[in-house]
């Protein structure tokens, strides 16, 4: 059974939340990326909400800018360290001491999962990466890798002034060929039913500007023509440090993350385990959840 409910922030963002399991319970958190929503974890939501599973309480919420969450029109509303806030202050509305179990996150969730685990290390148990590159690591490739800064031009496309208006045309046409150019859809891996189009459509009806903002206010993507790749970030290590055990699913065929990402990650993530998803795109929770779920549960548990 999926709960669904508005949570209010003490920072003032209000989060739209998919949640499932006994309040109380240790805490999941699972977050979602783009062009995405909570809804994609529903299977998972229930999965790990069950007894037989680990009987937590599971709680998606729609990142700030995303379905009926808060959604900010200023582009700095979205820097990084804000939605880590929001993830931070969701679970100590969830638990007095704000404590995570398992945080799972993909693509922008990840993104926020890496900040989040780097900030609050006491705060999380155990921590679950689907292919969603970390800093330092994409820092590198983008300054170093043709083919990931190729692979990664859609990231200035998203964060042009009208990119809002570009992908709401003719039925989101283009945000449909972010699934079906790896292969989702009746002639590839069969997910993306008329039926859960209309989730996405109802999803992306409600805005697109505070996910088009991400890609705005960070400094993680290409230069443009003309720019240099100085302009790409290289934080300090104590920024990018992971120290909680992490369990990082990479699907091979991800045409936007390419595994050059996974290079040297261990130096950042020492207490990593990898497993590489052949066959997969980057959409993997949608095309494989049994897969996702049932080594998520090994990983979670096995001893910390």
């Amino acid at each position: 059974m999926i709960q669904t409910f508005q949570r209010r922030l003490p920072n003032g963002i209000t989060l739209s939340c998919r949640a499932a399991g006994e309040p109380g319970r240790p805490l999941m958190v699972l977050l979602h990326g783009f062009p995405e929503a909570a809804f994609i974890w529903d299977e998972l939501l229930t999965f790990f909400a069950d007894p037989a599973h680990g009987g937590y309480r599971c709680i998606a919420p729609n990142l700030r800018g995303f379905e009926r969450s808060s959604a900010p029109k200023e582009v700095a509303a979205y820097k990084a360290q804000l939605p880590i806030q929001d993830i931070q202050q969701l679970a100590a509305s969830e638990r007095a001491d704000g404590t995570i179990a398992a945080l799972v996150a993909h693509d922008w969730g990840g993104a926020f999962a890496w900040g989040f685990a780097n900030a609050f290390p006491a705060l999380i148990g155990k921590l679950v990466i689907i292919n969603s590159p970390h800093a330092g690591t994409l820092s590198r490739e983008l300054r170093n890798s043709e083919a990931q800064r190729e692979a990664s031009a859609y990231m200035n496309f998203l964060a042009r002034p009208d990119a809002e208006a570009l992908l709401a045309e003719d039925d989101f046409q283009r945000l449909w060929t972010f699934f079906t150019n790896m292969q989702a859809g009746p002639d590839g891996f069969g997910w993306l039913t008329e039926d859960l189009k209309q989730q996405y459509r109802e999803v992306w009806r409600a805005g697109l500007t505070g996910a088009c903002n991400l890609y705005r206010v960070t400094p993680m993507k290409p230069p443009l023509p003309g720019q240099s790749i100085d302009a790409i970030p290289v934080l300090p290590r104590e920024r990018l440090m992971v120290t909680m055990p992490t369990l990082v699913f990479w699907a091979l065929d991800d045409t936007a993350l390419l595994p050059g990402l996974l290079d040297g990650l261990e130096d950042y993530v020492p207490r990593m385990a990898l497993i590489k998803v052949p066959g997969a795109t980057h959409w993997i929770v949608h095309e494989q959840p049994q897969l996702i779920a049932s080594e998520i549960e090994r990983f979670l548990r096995q001893p910390a």
